[in-house]
C-alpha cells in the first residue's frame, strides 16, 4: 500500500478562492456562520468588502447568492453538506437551477468521515439531491489537487454547480500537472479483469485494492467519476466492455448516487455484473471515520473481497446483449440481476 502525503479538500477551498479572488474582482463568497469550518474565512480576511456572513440562514444565503449572481458576480456559497443541501434544496431549486444562475456552492463535511458529529451530520444524501435538479453540475474531486482544479474549472463554467469536499484530510494522488475537465473522467489505473469507478476518498481507498488484487495476477482498472453531472458515459460503457464487470465506490448512499448513475448507463448501454458500494440505507452511528469506513465497507479489504466474487459471475463476452446508441457493439459480461 503506497504512503501518501495528506491535505484537507476544505483546507485546498480556502486558500483556492482567495487566489482566484486577487485575479478576478467578480469572486464573492458566502458563509453561513461556519466560516472557520469551511475555510472561507481566509478570503473573508483578504477580502472583507467581498465576504458575506449570512449567520445560520442558508435559504437566505442562496437567495443573496442569485441576486449577486444576476448583478453579474460569481458568488461561492458555503456550509456544511447537511445544510447546504437539505435546509435549502427548494431555494437551490428554485432561485438557481431554474434561472441557471451562476453561483458556485461548494459544501464541506459531506459523507460519514465526518466523524463523531453522527448521523445527523453525516451527509450521505446530498450527491442524490443535487444531481436530481436539472442545469446543476456536480463534482466531487478525490484529492485536495484535484479540488483546486475544480473549484477553477467551476469559475469558468457559466451555470451553477455543487462541488462536494470532506471535513477530514485525503491523501494526495495528483500533482500540480494534473488537467480537470468538467464531464470527464480520469483512468487512474488500467486495467483488463475489473473495474472501480470511485469519487472522493474511495478513488485512493480502490487504488490500494487494485494493488491488492494485482498481487493475485488480477488487473483491475480505477476510474475516477469526479464529475457525477454530467457524466462521462463513454469511459463507463468501454470500461464495461473491456473488462465485462464493473464495481462503484463512494462515501455516499448507494441510492442515487454514483452507483445508481453508473447502473442507469450499463442498464440501457451495456448490462454487465455490477455492484455498488456505499452507505446502506441507513444512518450511520458516530465514531471515528476510520471505524466507520470499515462498518460500511468502505476498505481496500472489503473492495478487494467483492471484486473476486464478482469475478466469478463474469460471463462469457459473447453473451452481452446490448440495444447501446453509444455502443452496439458492447462485448462486456452478462449482467446479474442480483447485483444491480
Amino acid at each position: 500500500m503506497i504512503e501518501r502525503p495528506m491535505r484537507g479538500l476544505r483546507d485546498a477551498y480556502g486558500e483556492t478562492l482567495v487566489r482566484l479572488g486577487e485575479a478576478d474582482e467578480r469572486v464573492v463568497v458566502l458563509d453561513a456562520d461556519l466560516s472557520g469550518s469551511t475555510r472561507t474565512a481566509k478570503f473573508g480576511k483578504a477580502f472583507p468588502r467581498r465576504f458575506f456572513n449570512m449567520g445560520i440562514s442558508e435559504q437566505d444565503m442562496i437567495g443573496t447568492a442569485a441576486g449577486l449572481a444576476s448583478a453579474g458576480k460569481v458568488p461561492f456559497a458555503s456550509t456544511f453538506a447537511i445544510f447546504q443541501t437539505g435546509r435549502a434544496w427548494e431555494q437551490i431549486r428554485q432561485s438557481l437551477c431554474y434561472p441557471r444562475m451562476n453561483v458556485k456552492l461548494v459544501a464541506t463535511h459531506g459523507g460519514i468521515t465526518v466523524g463523531e458529529d453522527g448521523a445527523t451530520h453525516h451527509c450521505i444524501e446530498d450527491i442524490a439531491l443535487m444531481r436530481v435538479l436539472p442545469n446543476m453540475t456536480v463534482l466531487v474531486p478525490a484529492d485536495a489537487c484535484e479540488a483546486e482544479k475544480a473549484i477553477e474549472a467551476a469559475l469558468k463554467h457559466v451555470g451553477p454547480v455543487y462541488i462536494r469536499a470532506a471535513r477530514d484530510k485525503f491523501p494526495v494522488i495528483f500533482d500540480e500537472d494534473y488537467e480537470f475537465t468538467i464531464g470527464k473522467a480520469g483512468t487512474v489505473k488500467a486495467g483488463w479483469d475489473i473495474t472501480f469507478v470511485a469519487i472522493g476518498l474511495m478513488v485512493c481507498v480502490a487504488l490500494d485494492a487494485a494493488e491488492n488484487l494485482a498481487a493475485k495476477s488480477i488487473s483491475a482498472r480505477v476510474i475516477n467519476m469526479a464529475t457525477i453531472k454530467p457524466l462521462d458515459q463513454e469511459v463507463i460503457v468501454t470500461a464495461a466492455r473491456e473488462t465485462g464487470a464493473i464495481i462503484t465506490v463512494e462515501e455516499h448512499s448507494i441510492i442515487g448516487g454514483l452507483g445508481s448513475a453508473v447502473a442507469e448507463v450499463l442498464s440501457e448501454t451495456c448490462p454487465v455484473p455490477l455492484k455498488r458500494i456505499g452507505v446502506c440505507d441507513c444512518y450511520v452511528m458516530s465514531g471515528k471515520p476510520d471505524i466507520l469506513l470499515e462498518k460500511s465497507g468502505l476498505t481496500a479489504k472489503e473492495l478487494e473481497r467483492v471484486a473476486l466474487e464478482l469475478l466469478e459471475k463474469k460471463q462469457s463476452p459473447a453473451e452481452c446483449v446490448s440495444q447501446s446508441i453509444i455502443d452496439p457493439d458492447c462485448s462486456g459480461g452478462k449482467n446479474n440481476r442480483g447485483e444491480n
